[in-house]
């Protein structure tokens, strides 16, 4: 038995699963997880001092890559002050300052320590700004596990849904409505229908949950002009696509303003933090300004927020984007061309510095379609391009992310490695 192997056994023994999260049990690709030790710029290590170049960055907030210098000095200049006040801090005030000037949609937000809570938050805050009570989510998204929205599609096209995890009140599923990603006409239909209730819509602009699925200018618009329409507060879950994909997020790329946004992963530096914000009229509704609740021990901790600080002025380097863009642009590329010179049913597209890769003939828009990809052929490739070095997202349904520390070197290893395995098929 490797490290790897006993410390799976050991952590099986005290942890439910093994892992504080599931994906990284391996239960969808089989076989034992990989235990971190150390991590540097494009690269981890494991237990067994095994090094990969890494394309999961921690889920995406390693933007920059891993154990960035400029990063952990400001990690550790903020710990030598303190670890946690439970009080306001001169810092909070500059992250808030900062997010405000990078995204005009945002008027005023609130941090919170992680993604999850942030959207949930911003759905009680929509539903406490309107006086209705549903929501409409998309088959597919993940907007983290608050009981809302674990939630699957109802029995009819346009019904209000049911539990997609036990423990969650059938009661409280009911008010989500869970329509298909890139269907206009069905979203026309549902405010048709429900057009008066409906608090809020949650969306992933760029889908990173179900893979990588982008949305079409005409879903994104005409969910824009209902929300408008009908008096419903349009939130953008951004965790995933927020400075992810651009400097100003997948609503700066798209040409789309939400009532509010969510964020977390990047603006936390690799540090737990989230944060939620935009239309005045709307944040004031949030206590202490008003009747919606919420709060937070560790909010605006200093160390997350240090760390956010830090890699959001890296992200701001001229061309940085640019070169991000390009290097995904680069990974997705290479193994399309690898794939098609060995008949492999394969194709991949990129947004900014997130990518997905289907193991099937045409790019997939929506769950349905990703659910045909061959997902045992993703689990072989898996497997093959970790024995190779390459690490990649442990399930065929989520996204890929490359980090400003990837060289072209770093992504034609890559590419060479796929090559092999391909033809090894």
């Amino acid at each position: 038995m490797n490290r790897n192997e006993d410390l799976f056994s050991r952590a099986q023994q005290s942890i439910p699963g093994g892992v504080n999260s599931p994906v990284r049990a391996f239960g969808s690709v089989g076989g034992t997880p990989r235990f971190f030790s150390r991590g540097a710029g494009p690269r981890v290590w494991d237990v067994e001092d095994r090094s990969y170049l890494d394309y999961v960055g921690s889920w995406g907030p390693l933007i920059v890559g891993h154990a960035h210098p400029e990063v952990v000095r400001a990690v550790q200049d903020a710990a030598a002050r303190g670890l946690s006040f439970g009080a306001p801090t001169e810092a909070e005030v500059e992250l808030a300052e900062e997010l405000l000037r990078l995204l005009p949609s945002l008027e005023m937000v609130r941090l919170v320590s992680s993604g999850t809570e942030a959207t949930m938050s911003a759905i009680r805050l929509a539903r406490g700004h309107t006086g209705r009570d549903a929501l409409i989510k998309f088959e597919g998204c993940y907007h983290g596990h608050s009981d809302s929205l674990l939630v699957k599609a109802g029995s009819g096209m346009l019904t209000f849904g049911n539990p997609s995890s036990s423990g969650v009140p059938a009661d409280l599923a009911r008010h989500t409505l869970v329509l298909d990603y890139n269907d206009p006409q069905q979203l026309r239909d549902a405010f048709a229908r429900h057009g008066e209730q409906i608090a809020c819509v949650i969306i992933e602009p760029v889908a990173g949950n179900m893979n990588l699925i982008r949305p079409t200018p005409e879903f994104l618009q005409t969910l824009r002009e209902l929300c408008t329409q009908y008096g419903s507060v349009l939130i953008f879950d951004e965790v995933m696509t927020g400075f992810r994909v651009g400097l100003a997020s997948a609503q700066g790329l798209f040409g789309i303003t939400p009532d509010l946004s969510t964020f977390g992963k990047v603006i936390g530096g690799g540090m737990p933090l989230g944060a939620f914000g935009g239309r005045r009229e709307i944040m004031q509704k949030i206590a202490p300004l008003g009747p919606v609740y919420q709060a937070g021990t560790l909010s605006g901790n200093p160390l997350s927020v240090a760390a956010g600080l830090a890699q959001l002025k890296l992200i701001q380097a001229p061309g940085f984007y640019d070169r991000l863009t390009a290097a995904t642009q680069r990974l997705c590329a290479g193994l399309t061309t690898a794939a098609q010179e060995n008949r492999v049913a394969f194709c991949a597209q990129s947004v900014g510095g997130m990518f997905g890769i289907y193991f099937r003939d045409r790019i997939p828009g929506n769950y349905a379609a990703v659910m045909e990809c061959d997902k045992t052929a993703f689990n072989r490739f898996f497997h093959a391009m970790l024995e190779d070095g390459h690490y990649l997202a442990p399930s065929a349904f989520e996204a890929g992310f490359v980090s400003a520390a990837h060289t072209e070197a770093d992504i034609d290893a890559t590419i060479a490695a796929a090559r092999k395995i391909f033809a090894q098929r």
